[in-house]
């Protein structure tokens, strides 16, 4: 058959699949540190399925394994390294004590 008689045909792709980041293996469980910490940002949130690259399975598992660990005071439920070291850099923002304001400050009363 002709090459210019053939009728039009997409280019597919060959898509390289990538394996997931959890082996067949690895068991999801909340005490599982090196494991959790893969699927939390920087900020302390649980990253979403696609960045993850997790099956939904998956994705609920590490979800409740997180929560878990939150819960048992094994991870902080928010990640504050990076508010405090920008604090420590500024001068003047350490120490800093708030004053209550229904204390009077300079009372010249006699009780």
């Amino acid at each position: 058959m002709d090459k210019s008689k053939q009728p039009f045909r997409k280019y597919k792709r060959s898509f390289r699949r990538r394996l997931p980041p959890i082996g067949s293996g690895d068991r999801i469980d909340y005490r599982n540190m090196s494991l959790i910490s893969r699927f939390i940002s920087e900020q302390g949130k649980i990253l979403s399925r696609r960045v993850n690259r997790l099956t939904l399975k998956q994705q609920r598992l590490i979800t409740i394994a997180i929560k878990q660990a939150r819960i048992l005071s094994s991870l902080p439920f928010r990640n504050n390294e990076k508010q405090l070291e920008r604090a420590e850099s500024i001068p003047g923002t350490t120490g800093t004590i708030k004053k209550n304001r229904h204390t009077p400050q300079n009372s010249n009363r006699s009780d």
